[in-house]
């Protein structure tokens, strides 16, 4: 842990400064948007652009303070605080975090999630956990760096870190989410491991050998009992995320270089084909969804931008890594490690709470003790900021309409809905939700061709099968019964333990132009007879309607 050498007023000043200027992007984690869609982020992306001006400005200060200062020579452009900084800045913002957690599960705030009551300032709480086990290494090295003198700073210091680690602890076994339980073992693991007093360590390891190998067996088979505990809690949810990972890298393998037509669409079309061939284990069936991430980073890395770029950014996170442990900053590389883990089974890039914290913790690795650096990242940061803000804007400002639009079209009125839907298109056209809504609307209006024109652009965008399968529902209304047929299909083998497109097709073979005994019986079967995931009302439907077609039919 670095020291902070205060010796003056200006000294103090700017580490204020210095620790305003962190703070601010890494509260982005805090800002919750109500009036925007639960899974919207781009609230914060708006409020990371204002916080980063401010950022640009402390940091500018603060340099110019020790630029015109009596002691130049010595400290000019050389404090050793911004990884302390970025250290104390997630560490409150993680304490927030658990209070309001805390708050949520006693019922005195709302999740921002109807289906979970823990999430946090998240809509998942998935994400969430992730964040709390980022910030308990933190936690763990500045306990163990804080001195053992008895003055008042290092008490207040010590309390603090001990409460807030307490508040996280509380709330992490809550969210019953396993990655961030095994990312916040393993990053605390490390820190307590790199702390170890070398000497100590190794005169026990000759005295007492045997001892430390009968531990380390028992800890491991603790270990493989508790992954085995993890999975048997919810078997199904990680047999799903296995599943993910195989489809993914299929895809991977179909497009090495990446897939400019991004994740959704390489990962649709790969558990396509995956399905179509009918090799396949009845599990797969059963775990298998329409996913909007990949639930592991670096495939998702991969398949989007390529392997080589996969590489070269861990490489690039290896090299920061090694600097910081070098410089002794284990708290840091600890929480970088913690995030590492928690990518692996999960999604956490995609929230701008993990963005700003991941790139804080690398730079914190690597040029944690110069000014004049992050002087020179801020202005750049600022720069492409400036160009971003207006989209950000436009973005945020066309979500609060899409909220408005997304009323008219479930309350039934789809003339006002689709006016709305096509103001907002230019700017929200990279969604697949809103891209969806905008072409069901249509469908709804009996307008098949221009719903076809954005159903078609939503599966660059989305998984869900529904989009194919409406469609399919167009052409059979435009009488392109082979183009109906080709999606229906298509919607089976993206999810097979689906019955809903099996009753489409039901529909499509009872057509009078596109009658076909034989395909109408098999289908129907399949309707009556397969074992939905869940049984509902709708499922009760579709087989009543099924009936009634077989009677006309005279098959039953």
């Amino acid at each position: 842990m670095i020291k902070l050498q205060i010796h003056t007023v200006k000294d103090t000043v700017t580490v204020c400064l210095l620790f305003v200027a962190v703070c601010a992007p890494l509260g982005v984690v805090l800002i919750t948007t109500p009036a925007l869609p639960a899974d919207e982020n781009i609230g914060q992306w708006v409020w990371f652009g204002k916080a980063l001006l401010l950022s640009g400005v402390c940091i500018s200060v603060a340099v110019l303070l020790q630029l015109f200062g009596k002691e130049t020579r010595k400290y000019a452009l050389r404090f050793p605080c911004f990884s302390v900084c970025v250290s104390w800045g997630l560490i409150l913002c993680g304490a927030f975090e658990a209070i309001g957690g805390l708050r949520q599960l006693y019922g005195f705030a709302a999740s921002g999630h109807s289906r979970y009551a823990l999430t946090g300032s998240f809509f998942n709480p998935g994400p969430y956990a992730g964040y709390l086990a980022m910030v308990l290494p933190l936690c763990l090295h500045l306990y163990l760096c804080i001195p053992k003198e008895k003055a008042i700073i290092h008490n207040l210091e010590k309390w603090a870190v001990v409460i807030i680690s307490i508040l996280i602890l509380c709330v992490l076994p809550a969210t019953m989410s396993r990655s961030a339980w095994i990312a916040a073992v393993m990053g605390c693991g490390w820190v307590a491991y790199m702390h170890r007093d070398k000497r100590r360590w190794h005169v026990l390891w000759r005295r007492y050998k045997r001892r430390y190998i009968l531990w380390g067996t028992g800890i491991l088979f603790i270990v493989v009992l508790g992954i085995t505990g993890a999975f048997i809690l919810k078997p199904d949810s990680a047999l799903g995320r296995l599943f993910m990972w195989k489809i993914t890298c299929k895809a991977i393998i179909n497009h090495p270089w990446g897939c400019e037509k991004g994740f959704a669409f390489a990962y649709g079309e790969a558990q396509e084909t995956y399905f179509a061939q009918e090799d396949y284990a009845g599990w797969e069936e059963r775990v298998a969804g329409s996913p909007e991430y990949a639930f592991n980073e670096y495939l998702s890395l991969a398949l989007t931008e390529g392997i080589a770029v996969c590489v070269l950014i861990l490489v690039l996170i290896e090299i920061c890594l090694r600097m910081g442990v070098k410089r002794g900053r284990y708290g840091i590389c600890g929480a970088i490690l913690s995030l590492l883990v928690f990518s692996f089974s999960s999604y956490p890039m995609h929230f701008p709470a993990f963005v700003v914290a991941g790139v804080c913790l690398l730079l914190a690795c690597g040029i944690g003790d110069v000014i004049g650096k992050p002087l020179i990242l801020c202005i750049c940061l600022i720069l492409w900021t400036g160009g971003c803000m207006e989209k950000w804007r436009q973005e945020e400002d066309a979500c609060r309409k899409w909220v408005y639009a997304r009323m008219l079209y479930y309350s039934g009125a789809y003339k006002a809905a689709n006016e709305a839907y096509g103001e907002l298109y230019p700017i929200l056209k990279d969604r697949g939700a809103f891209l969806f809504e905008y072409g069901h609307s249509l469908h709804k209006s009996f307008l098949y061709s221009d719903s076809n024109k954005y159903l078609e652009e939503a599966c660059l965008y989305s998984t869900d099968p529904m989009v194919l399968n409406v469609i399919g529902k167009n052409y059979q209304e435009l009488h392109c019964y082979e183009q109906a047929e080709t999606f229906f299909y298509k919607a089976i083998h993206r999810l097979p333990g689906r019955i809903y497109p099996y009753y489409l097709l039901a529909n499509l073979y009872a057509e009078p132009d596109f009658y076909n005994p034989d395909k109408l019986k098999e289908v129907a079967g399949i309707v009556l007879t397969k074992e939905p995931k869940v049984h509902s009302t709708a499922i009760k439907e579709m087989r009543s309607k099924v009936r009634e077609i077989l009677e006309k039919a005279n098959m039953e």
